[in-house]
């Protein structure tokens, strides 16, 4: 999604801006594709901040994070690892999918939550510490969470939190307009769509229709694709590999478009 425009529902810019200035780390919680990146990138676009994201896992571990000693033309030298980098460029560090990270990962970022503000990094021994600009944000879904991926309430309890989910008809069409640079009855056609998808019950699906989803249709559509095949294409495919599910969309999509 383009970092341009951003639709605030439930005062997210002042939120996030409050948390900026008062140096407190922010969860952003909400279903795939509701906007949460967004926020970020247009936020630290509007407080001209630098931005480094990382997408957690399980595989990813602390030294991915902070950093590891290379072996380069000979020679062993240090490589700070993006939230070292963050926090030596007062960036705004945004954790994208928390919940996904393993716990030892979680334990060492956090002193980067609190009132320290700061990581320890054994093998240089140096302790790196975040300046007034520096800022944690963090995402995840709730929705989405099984069993361990569940992120724990002393994790949680260290940000403030913020929830966000999909937009109604009136703010998701003209999302879809201005990014996607399609006209109005087009962009309310597929936000019409996409709330009857979400809202649909039966379909049996893991993930339902991300307004991301419905921006890529109208970016294909834009570029001369029909309507029902921008539909099929960005969502009905991406939303399921189940033969019988994606011809349930298909169909549908065809109801509606």
């Amino acid at each position: 999604m383009a970092i341009d425009i951003f639709i605030s529902t439930k005062n997210e810019e002042s939120v996030f801006t409050t948390c900026f200035a008062t140096q407190l780390p922010l969860l952003i919680k909400g279903p795939t594709g509701c906007g949460k990146s967004q926020l970020v990138e247009y936020m630290a676009k509007k407080l001209n901040r630098p931005l480094i994201k990382v997408s957690c896992n399980e595989d990813t571990n602390a030294a991915d994070l902070l950093g590891r000693y290379l072996l380069k033309s000979g020679e062993t030298v240090w490589q700070d690892g993006p939230v070292t980098q963050a926090l030596r460029t007062s960036s705004i560090l945004y954790l994208d999918e928390l919940a996904e990270a393993r716990e030892d990962v979680i334990v060492a970022l956090h002193p980067l939550t609190d009132h320290r503000r700061e990581v320890h990094i054994d093998k240089i021994n140096e302790t790196v510490k975040a300046t007034n600009d520096f800022m944690v944000v963090a995402s995840y879904n709730p929705g989405y969470q099984k069993g361990i991926k569940e992120l724990k309430p002393s994790t949680k309890q260290r940000f403030v939190c913020l929830s966000m989910d999909y937009l109604n008809i009136h703010d998701e069409t003209r999302l879809i307009a201005e990014i996607a640079q399609i006209n109005s009855k087009t962009a309310e056609q597929l936000a019409l769509l996409g709330q009857k998808i979400r809202t649909k019950e039966g379909l049996m699906l893991k993930e339902t229709v991300s307004s991301r989803l419905l921006i890529n249709a109208a970016s294909l559509i834009k570029n001369n694709l029909s309507t029902r095949q921008a539909c099929h294409l960005a969502i009905a495919e991406v939303l399921s590999d189940d033969r019988e599910i994606v011809n349930a969309l298909k169909d549908y999509i065809n109801l509606y478009i």
